[in-house]
């Protein structure tokens, strides 16, 4: 058990860390403007942008494992950890194919959708808030960028909140693991 806490907390910390890559556009020159541009342009610009999102997806894939033995055996904890590694999957996809950015985007979102609802299925109440609060900047966010899509707007200032989003709520799971082990028998 406490290699799992150990390995899922290194992992989830390289994956969260590497996931934020895209931070270094601020002092990278990419042509990439930070208001209009998607984050997603940034795949196309600078190679270390795509091997910081694969390092980040491989992470997340692995961290799934070892988060699936922290939590309890229950459905709900068991879609959180298989939506990390989902996640993984979909982001070294995306660094993969940068052409299919938008359609990836997407997709994570939709995983970290059903990840966020799982941990509010059986997280202890202090945490379950934390989550409740991520669903809601998630679908926020979410519907923030579909707006500036359609309207031409500020969709590489929304798109980049959603990758602060997204590392946040990352972190808060990774630490949860990590912190607050979860019983190993469902709830009655």
């Amino acid at each position: 058990m406490r290699t799992a806490r150990i390995a899922s907390a290194l992992l989830m910390g390289v994956a969260v860390l590497a996931y934020s890559g895209w931070l270094l556009e601020f002092f990278l020159p990419t042509g990439v403007s930070p208001v209009r541009d998607p984050a997603e342009a940034l795949l196309t610009g600078p190679p270390v942008f795509r091997v910081l999102l694969a390092v980040s997806g491989v992470a997340f894939l692995l961290a799934g494992p070892p988060l699936h033995r922290l939590g309890p055996v229950q459905w709900s904890a068991r879609l959180s950890s298989i939506s990390v590694s989902a996640f993984g999957a979909l982001a070294l996809l995306q660094a993969l194919y940068p052409e299919r950015s938008d359609l990836l985007s997407a997709l994570l979102s939709v995983v970290l959708v059903a990840g966020v609802i799982s941990l509010i299925l059986w997280w202890p109440p202090g945490w379950r808030a934390l989550a409740v609060v991520g669903l809601v900047l998630v679908l926020a966010t979410w519907l923030a960028v579909v707006l500036a899509r359609q309207l031409d707007a500020y969709e590489g200032v929304f798109t980049r909140a959603q990758l602060v989003v997204r590392a946040a709520l990352y972190a808060i799971g990774g630490t949860y693991a990590f912190v607050k082990p979860a019983p190993r028998h469902a709830h009655r």
